[in-house]
């Protein structure tokens, strides 16, 4: 039986998609480096990663606003009954004059003692996160793409075993069916022969709904919302051994690895926060600017106006507030740097699962090479002695089945080394 392998977690992007129906349409070749531009271009999630990107640089330039001058134009128009004041609800006590007036306000920063530029750098580390998120998410779906197309590969070559073994089984039907019409078989050899090939269509039945249901995996992929009648084009690559050594592997990946370097950046940006808060304690110091005119006014106001003057805000109690703020902060710093060691520690047990896998799926292409081979000779053996009489038709297809399972065993092979050596340097973060 063809076995139905799950493909991890590494599907966990796929699009939704409910139609497994073949197209009519005539097939599209598409190669492995076709599929991966065709996700890149069309799968959302690309554009999403893309798109957090261009939010966390905007983040930025709204932290960096707080170090710019604000400036502001006012027109106000006023009625009141002259010389009258403010005499209820407030400390003050203004005249009210009716006036219309227009003029400029500047409110520059002088000094927070730091505040501001942490947040700033804090939110520049952010931004260098997400610009890394995005590219372990573009890794993510060549990775899925890679799996999937791969995966099709294997499914149209099981395909491909399956017809040969249903037209071995009829061509050996037929024959026996001929042998018990001149009465030099039995039935019970037709009946054993015409099994074997039940057997054999079903394998083709399940090897095709497998093809079909790759297919539609490929295709949704590829951002497409029904399944394409791809005709996939095999690059043909030497097998090469795996690396002896893991350790420079692991090594590579704790250097590479996009989500490392995005945690790295979200533990720096923690950090800088983190600083900021602390400053909440600090004074800050802003310098005001005023100007404008009255052209409608009271003859007590003159025609313009105008002032500068400076203001420091110092903190002095707020019901710890501040102090709850910085110690949120410094648990977070700690929160998110106990996620990157974890992060680092899952990368190296995901290193060497992958090449201690890459090492198991190497040494069994060529066990499943010399079992293909045995079970051919023993094919070869068993049909002789049958077709002289000296082996009985269930020595037959036990020597059949013990073929078509070693050439299944010999397939899938073939494409689970290429896709451990995917998922290998997937890990270690491989350019592509």
């Amino acid at each position: 039986m063809i076995r139905k392998r799950s493909r991890g977690a590494a599907f966990f992007l796929l699009l939704p998609f409910c139609c497994l129906a073949q197209t009519q349409s005539a097939p599209q070749t598409l190669s492995l480096t076709e599929a991966e531009a065709i996700a890149l271009k069309n799968n959302p999630q690309i554009t999403i990663g893309k798109l957090r990107a261009l939010v966390a640089q905007q983040i930025v330039r709204e932290s960096r606003s707080a170090l710019l001058p604000n400036a502001s134009l006012s027109v106000t128009a006023a009625d009141s009954n002259p010389g009258s004041r403010l005499a209820a609800g407030f400390l003050n006590n203004p005249v009210l004059f009716p006036r219309a007036a227009e003029g400029a306000s500047v409110n520059q920063l002088i000094t927070d003692f730091g505040r501001t530029t942490n947040l700033l750098s804090s939110s520049e580390f952010q931004a260098k996160a997400a610009d890394q998120n995005a590219v372990a998410t573009r890794a993510d779906i060549l990775l899925v793409v890679d799996q999937a197309f791969y995966n099709s590969l294997e499914t149209k070559a099981l395909v491909t075993v399956a017809e040969e073994t249903v037209s071995a089984r009829q061509t050996l039907v037929d024959k026996v069916q001929a042998l018990t019409n001149a009465k030099l078989k039995s039935e019970i050899d037709l009946s054993f022969s015409n099994v074997e090939l039940a057997r054999a269509k079903l394998l083709l039945l399940e090897a095709q709904n497998n093809y079909q249901t790759s297919l539609a995996t490929l295709s949704a992929i590829l951002g497409y919302a029904d399944q394409q009648n791809f005709q996939l084009v095999e690059d043909a690559k030497p097998v090469t051994a795996p690396s002896p050594d893991v350790a420079p592997l692991i090594q590579q990946a704790l250097q590479q690895r996009p989500e490392l370097r995005a945690l790295q950046f979200e533990v720096e940006s923690a950090q800088k926060f983190g600083k900021a808060e602390h400053d909440l304690w600090r004074p800050s110091v802003n310098a005001l600017g005023v100007v404008g005119e009255a052209p409608v006014r009271d003859d007590h106001i003159p025609n313009w106006y105008g002032a500068v003057g400076v203001n420091i805000n110092i903190p002095v109690f707020n019901g710890f507030l501040y102090n709850a703020r910085a110690k949120a902060a410094d648990l977070q710093t700690e929160v998110d740097r106990q996620s990157l060691l974890d992060s680092r520690n899952n990368i190296a047990r995901d290193v060497r699962n992958a090449w201690q896998n890459s090492q198991w799926a190497f040494q069994r292409l060529s066990v499943t090479q010399q079992l293909r081979e045995q079970a051919s000779l023993s094919l070869d053996l068993a049909q002789s002695r049958y077709n002289l009489g000296l082996g009985s038709i269930v020595e037959f297809t036990q020597a059949e089945l013990q073929k078509t399972e070693a050439d299944i065993e010999d397939t899938d092979a073939k494409y689970q080394y290429s896709l451990t050596q995917l998922v290998l340097a997937f890990t270690i973060a491989s350019p592509k």
